[in-house]
């Protein structure tokens, strides 16, 4: 009998852009967010005993045996993620191959998740997406010791044409929500590049935590019940938490209504939290949002994603941004895309 062939396999995973309620999913909230068509694709074979990719965007390759620890890893950065995903699923086949990427790294638009779930699928991963989605939020935490959230995973794994996701992270359920045709979504960099390990993320949700140990779950907490937190600045974190909740709430009504002005308005009041109250903005984010709003067309914007850096998201009217680069240098126009999906051929 012949050797069995290698399966040949193309992955593809893709980023995600949070419309509003940033910093709600690791409470337990709500979040509308945007699977793109910005994406990370894996291409090549199951064989052998080790992985080995290499990437032109991602600079550099990536040669590890099965069963490497994450920490175990030389190389280029993105090879901890390589090594976590093997980990995560126990892979007993190795793979050979490329990555390509269009997300930007850096910029908040969780090229990362994208990274791992691309790689998950590529390795043989088979489940739900949900579970997909937790598969990849466990190899970020041994990637790179973040304790994020799902939000990203989820929203990569469960994207829908067409759609926003409604997502509600105390049961990590998704609903889609459907984006107007006369709408434009626009990410704009900010020109700060930013990477949550060396952030202030892991302290914000401590501070989280702290706030929901002192009035129960702050997704469900009343802004009255905040007088009964002492400290000022955990009282601020889970103001935060409790007015975004509301807002992504207003804005999942309004969205698929057209009520695009309420939306716009919601986009705002989002980022002046984050800015104010959650303390995660910069001056780059809120330049940025402030020379967006200046723009005939554009309806709200805010920044996107954890926050320190990274990127704003815009929505505008069909066609008034013709260059979302133009603002700082680097822009794209995002339309909703489905999740991500792999493709094979071949048998093992």
């Amino acid at each position: 009998m012949p050797p069995a062939r290698p399966v040949e396999v193309e992955a593809w995973a893709p980023g995600r852009v949070v419309l509003i309620g940033d910093h709600t999913d690791h409470a337990g909230g709500v979040s509308l967010t945007m699977a793109v068509d910005l994406g990370t694709t894996v291409r090549g074979a199951r064989r052998g005993d080790r992985v080995r990719v290499r990437s032109d965007q991602l600079a550099g390759h990536v040669d590890v045996a099965l069963g490497t620890r994450a920490e175990e890893v030389d190389g280029p950065p993105w090879g901890r993620f390589v090594a976590a995903v093997a980990e995560q699923l126990q892979a007993a086949v190795g793979f050979e191959g490329v990555v390509s990427s269009t997300v930007p790294v850096g910029a908040g638009l969780s090229s990362s998740a994208a990274l791992e779930l691309a790689l998950m699928l590529a390795l043989g991963f088979r489940g739900t997406p949900l579970e997909l989605a937790r598969a990849g939020q466990r190899a970020e935490h041994r990637a790179v010791g973040v304790p994020c959230g799902l939000l990203d995973q989820l929203t990569s794994a469960c994207g829908v044409e067409g759609h926003a996701l409604l997502l509600d992270l105390s049961d990590d359920s998704v609903a889609p929500v459907p984006l107007p045709d006369d709408v434009d979504v626009v990410v704009v960099h900010s020109g700060q590049e930013r990477s949550l390990d060396t952030s202030g993320y892991a302290e914000r949700r401590r501070q989280c935590e702290a706030a929901a140990g002192l009035v129960g779950p702050l997704p469900s907490a009343s802004l009255d019940s905040l007088d009964a937190i002492d400290d000022p600045v955990l009282r601020r974190r889970a103001r935060h938490v409790v007015t975004e909740c509301a807002r992504v709430r207003a804005a999942a009504d309004a969205l698929p209504r057209g009520d695009l002005p309420m939306v716009g308005q919601l986009m705002l009041e989002s980022h002046a939290s984050l800015r104010d109250d959650f303390e995660v903005s910069t001056p780059a984010l809120d330049s940025t949002v402030s020379r967006l709003m200046d723009l005939p067309g554009v309806l709200g914007a805010r920044l996107t994603g954890a926050g320190f850096g990274g990127c704003v998201v815009a929505l505008c009217e069909r066609g008034a941004l013709p260059d979302p680069g133009a603002l700082t240098g680097r822009g794209w126009r995002v339309r909703p895309s489905r999740g991500a999906w792999v493709r094979e051929s071949g048998t093992t």
